[in-house]
């Protein structure tokens, strides 16, 4: 199975993020991180059943640090919820799948 979760850089944020057509969902991780290698099977599931309704990519904060600085990414991993360039939503820390769909339904529903 491809991975669903596609990993970006500065470099290519704004053109992926920013102006995207629709919600998208920055994992800003670090290989390093234990709760985030934790979280990326999570994430993985998540893009696979919201496939179409939601962009998730990420954001590795080691060679990436000007978005991590942007955005005031203190704690790994962060995941920041983006619509039309804005951010709409952001969690601390690994989640459950149960827990992303929660706090990410109004989002979600309005997508379709």
């Amino acid at each position: 199975m491809a991975e669903m979760v596609r990993p970006i850089t500065d470099a290519v944020f704004e053109s992926v993020v920013l102006k995207a057509q629709g919600p998208v969902l920055v994992d800003f991780w670090a290989p390093w991180c234990g709760p985030c290698r934790q979280l990326a099977p999570t994430l993985e599931a998540f893009a696979a059943e919201h496939a179409g309704r939601i962009k998730v990519v990420k954001l590795n904060t080691d060679d990436n640090q000007e978005m991590s600085a942007r955005y005031r990414v203190m704690s790994i991993p962060t995941l920041i919820l983006f619509q039309n360039g804005e951010e709409k939503d952001r969690i601390v820390g690994a989640v459950s799948q149960a827990e992303l769909n929660r706090r990410l339904a109004p989002v979600l529903q309005a997508q379709g």
